[in-house]
């Protein structure tokens, strides 16, 4: 570990505390509604879509119709994004000739790009006509980042409102969230990319001659455009097949510094929202802290890992650090705090190859995505998911205290712990279920390249990343197969949708019921106290539910390295 790295590091979380507030308290009027300094230009923009949709801005939705909104929405985004890439052979903007994607690999990047997860078993300059680049993944991009934005502000309202019936409108969220947050901010990042060097062309592959003489293709595309929301909406989808490791994707230091501050950008805002719209921005601040210590954690293990590298070709007097699978213009530093911040975040590019990673290294990554990606995670996913995790450190205060649990003035009974459970356990149940299934179905295991607890992990990380909707790949598994896109679309679809409606549940449950004023008894909810609570909860869930796997993994994996076994 060096200096320099740790100051890359510190200068990533200096950037993005710093645009909590104006981002937080920028989003926070969006969304109420109120004038903003886009509202001249984009108002009446808005208000056409509207009137075109035929529906009321001022009508509200209780829990139950604004979910079915967003399900029958999603269920018309999956029929056009699968139809798209069936026919894309016979669509235009297809320069490079594509053929139509097959079937199963059609559902499983359907699923995946209709979840925020951006699972890829393709290579995107292989096999992506430019219109199903643009007009199918780079749409879904914007609409699932901002579906998960809006059903964390119907959470938000949840516990913001008393003895209500609604929790705002589906329709208007998504809007305004396209409108006046994603759309803006991805057409100033757009143009930084462009200059940055990153191709934004609807021009055919360009054909080079190498100084050997050979004949290359060079891919290029649209390109910029995808990158920024992928970016900003966490979802991570690359549309080359080596994602933000590729020079036409990434290809400066200072391209990568904007990239990995946008992943954790509006994620990290949306506590501050959280904040305001309850009456109370400490809160938001102490949500905030409880993601930035996991966080720090993590990006101390990896980099620590990464810079001392293997044990083995320490022996040999070979030092330096691990820089296997990783890019000579980002280093060590730079790719250890990528890892970190993309499974975090539910976003999934990756500017080296975890499979590369050290045992421990890689291993970081892993436990972000089985604790549910609440470290600031997918925006608007990583504040409910991190929501689910207070409702249950707040029931286990209460259990302490011998009295009925109360958080930002609403107490906290019993249907909204079960709720909390049932979307929390739903995630390893498909971890670990169709892991065990994989190691032990012959199809299964000849896609696995490594042999050993390495195999292992490149199966499990599969399913914790699709389950998880972070769509990072380990690397060395052969994914596209009919037995892992068939049960990868399934994981993607149910760890989406069924950590979505309970979720929704609670914020109708809690809307429901009326403020309750801060009490002598009141649990205090802010400060380092509540902070490690709430640390202390998730490391005691993730730990019981995830630490066997590990131990057959990346744990075992690192303790073979020590006595000079490889994988």
């Amino acid at each position: 570990m060096t200096l320099n790295g740790w100051m890359q590091i510190a200068l990533f979380a200096a950037v993005v505390a710093a645009l909590v507030l104006p981002l937080g308290g920028y989003m926070t009027r969006v969304f109420n509604g109120e004038r903003t300094l886009l509202a001249p230009v984009l108002g009446p923009v808005e208000r056409l879509l509207y009137r075109l949709a035929a529906i009321d801005p001022a009508r509200e939705q209780s829990w139950l119709a604004y979910t079915l909104a967003m399900l029958v929405f999603h269920v018309v985004g999956f029929v056009f994004l699968y139809a798209l890439l069936r026919l894309q052979d016979v669509l235009p903007f297809n320069p490079a000739d594509m053929a139509a994607m097959p079937e199963e690999l059609s559902l499983n990047t359907a699923i995946s790009f209709l979840t925020n997860t951006n699972w890829q078993n393709y290579g995107g300059e292989s096999t992506m006509s430019y219109l199903s680049q643009m007009l199918g993944l780079t749409h879904q991009n914007f609409l699932s980042a901002a579906t998960g934005i809006a059903l964390a502000l119907a959470l938000i309202r949840g516990f913001s409102r008393s003895s209500a019936a609604t929790v705002g409108n589906f329709w208007v969220d998504l809007t305004r969230c396209t409108l006046y947050v994603l759309l803006p901010l991805c057409v100033v990042f757009t143009v930084f990319l462009v200059a940055q060097g990153v191709p934004q062309t609807l021009g055919a592959y360009v054909e080079a001659t190498t100084l050997e003489g050979a004949s290359q293709t060079i891919a290029v595309g649209p390109a910029a455009s995808q990158i920024a929301i992928k970016m900003l909406g966490t979802n991570g989808g690359g549309f080359f097949n080596a994602n933000a490791a590729h020079p036409f994707e990434n290809p400066t230091a200072l391209s990568n510094f904007l990239q990995m501050v946008s992943i954790f950008a509006i994620g990290a805002a949306l506590t501050n929202v959280f904040g305001r719209m309850v009456g109370d921005q400490r809160q938001g601040w102490t949500i905030l802290a409880a993601m930035a210590l996991l966080f720090v954690a993590g990006v101390w293990t990896t980099y620590w890992a990464e810079a001392s590298g293997n044990d083995a070709f320490s022996a040999l007097g070979l030092a330096g650090g691990n820089m296997e699978g990783k890019e000579v213009r980002f280093g060590i530093a730079a790719s250890a705090l990528f890892a970190v911040i993309t499974t975090a975040a539910s976003c999934g590019a990756v500017n080296a190859m975890h499979d590369s990673f050290t045992a421990l290294g890689g291993m970081v990554p892993l436990i972000n995505m089985q604790l549910g990606e609440i470290i600031v995670g997918g925006v608007g996913a990583g504040l409910y998911g991190m929501l689910l995790f207070v409702i249950l450190a707040i029931f286990v205060a209460g259990l302490m205290v011998g009295r009925t649990p109360e958080y930002v003035g609403k107490k906290i009974e019993a249907r909204e712990v079960k709720l909390a459970m049932l979307a929390i356990l739903i995630l390893p149940l498909l971890y670990l279920g169709w892991t065990a299934v994989a190691v032990v179905y012959p199809p299964a295991l000849a896609s696995i390249a490594n042999a050993g607890p390495h195999g292992f992990s490149e199966v499990l990380y599969a399913y914790v990343s699709q389950t998880a909707n972070n769509g990072s790949a380990f690397g060395g598994l052969t994914g596209n197969t009919p037995f892992y896109n068939l049960t990868g679309a399934v994981s993607m679809f149910i760890g989406r949708f069924w950590v979505i409606v309970p979720a929704m549940a609670i914020a109708g449950s809690l809307a429901a019921k009326r403020s309750l004023p801060v009490s002598a008894g009141t649990l205090p909810t802010t400060g380092f106290l509540f902070v490690g609570l709430v640390v202390g909860v998730i490391l005691i869930v993730g730990g019981l539910t995830f630490f066997p796997a590990l131990a057959l993994g990346p744990i075992v994996e690192h303790l073979m390295m020590v006595e000079g076994t490889l994988f």
